[in-house]
């Protein structure tokens, strides 16, 4: 009995050094390629945020529309690479958090659960996929991880 126990806390010992970098990873892989394609849209599509501009929640719909473009467009970009490479994980993911909660008020809004009807069901499970990112930070394996030790030590 006490081999069977000790094989299975080396499997849980295992499993949560691999927790401590893979679930993260993955996290940040599959969001930024779902903002680096909705990015790339825009940067070759045209700006059809003329359209929707006045369902913009305040204070989104003060800016002008080309500066919201690009501001989008930019955003979900250098966002996508960031968190790819786990550069400013909590920043760029606050950020666009901030971009869906947008996109969800002025464009899934209104169209129910169901992704086929453009409703609310993406933007609601980037929203949740956010959360360990910016609440537990990037895991192990990530710049972040290497550097904010480094920079703290420098700066005390």
């Amino acid at each position: 009995m006490s081999q069977v126990l000790n094989l299975l806390d080396n499997l849980l010992s295992f499993a949560n050094r691999v927790g401590e970098f893979l679930p993260q990873l993955g996290l940040r892989l599959l969001l930024a390629y779902e903002f680096w394609e909705s990015g790339v849209e825009k940067f070759n599509g045209e700006n059809w945020f003329t359209d929707i501009q006045d369902k913009f929640p305040f204070p989104f719909n003060l800016v002008p529309v080309d500066v919201s473009w690009a501001l989008s467009t930019w955003c979900e970009l250098l966002g996508a690479v960031a968190l790819v490479v786990g550069l400013g994980t909590r920043f760029f993911s606050v950020s666009l958090v901030i971009l869906t909660v947008v996109a969800w008020v002025s464009v899934h809004a209104g169209h129910g659960y169901n992704v086929c009807q453009n409703g609310f069901k993406l933007p609601l499970i980037y929203l949740i996929m956010f959360l360990p990112l910016m609440l537990s930070g990037p895991g192990k394996l990530s710049v972040d991880h290497w550097w904010w030790p480094r920079l703290c030590k420098r700066l005390k």
